[in-house]
């Protein structure tokens, strides 16, 4: 990943990371110092991406099967982070984990409810894929693992962003969202969304980001906008924000 300053492990069969968890750990406002935890970490990508990209930050996963929490600890060490991962439900985290606060927790649920979509032969994707905790129970999970004024920060599907939104509209505060759109002139598959602890700023609606040009096919920089070559292939970060020029 990033053009090869991350390498992660992954199962031969089973859930295997794409590009979603690393554009979700480049859209994290994180700085060296700062805690980050991420719900359902999986194998790890996403914080490998963000310890990489933002040195001496403290990270902490949970993820609720015990092979890919073993996965995430290998992919830590491998790419030279401390972190320390947790086994448990998103629904009921370990204790140890309830008695911290953090300044960032991110989180990339399950695209899919239990019952709705496609699952996979292989019982770790599935649940990589759909779950059956709500997505209200991830968002009050994070809230409650915040520190004042941290930020959480989740990727998902377009079709539950309706789902999502209300759960943090619930808990948190400075909604902000940012859609995906995979090639100019289309719809958007994926959103971010942003959300504040005690923030009382109103809710901002960015202009969609494009991952892919119009039309080109196949690996490399003309494969990706300029903005999200340097996300994926750079190790850059990205802004809500619209570039300028």
């Amino acid at each position: 990943m990033l053009g090869g300053r991350v390498t992660v492990l992954q199962p031969r069969q089973g859930y295997r990371a794409g590009t979603d968890p690393v554009i979700l750990a480049a859209s994290v406002q994180a700085c060296a110092g700062e805690t980050v935890l991420e719900l359902g970490c999986g194998g790890g990508a996403a914080l490998c991406c963000l310890g990489w990209r933002v040195p001496g930050l403290t990270l902490t996963g949970l993820e609720i099967q015990p092979g890919y929490a073993d996965l995430a600890r290998r992919n830590l060490a491998g790419n030279g982070l401390a972190g320390e991962i947790h086994e448990g439900d998103v629904a009921a985290p370990p204790a140890a984990l309830k008695a911290r606060s953090f300044d960032h927790v991110i989180a990339n649920p399950p695209y899919f409810e239990t019952g709705k979509g496609l699952l996979a032969l292989d019982g770790g994707r599935g649940r990589g894929r759909t779950g059956d905790v709500p997505l209200s129970v991830w968002v009050e999970t994070a809230a409650r693992r915040l520190k004042p004024r941290g930020h959480a920060t989740f990727i998902q599907r377009v079709e539950r962003l309706p789902e999502l939104m209300a759960a943090m509209q619930a808990v948190l505060g400075g909604l902000e969202l940012l859609p995906l759109l995979p090639r100019p002139g289309r719809p958007p598959r994926l959103v971010l969304l942003r959300g504040r602890k005690e923030a009382r700023t109103p809710f901002r609606f960015y202009p969609p980001k494009v991952i892919h040009p119009e039309d080109v096919m196949g690996n490399g920089r003309k494969n990706y906008s300029e903005c999200f070559f340097s996300v994926m292939m750079e190790g850059a970060a990205l802004t809500f924000e619209p570039e300028i020029g």
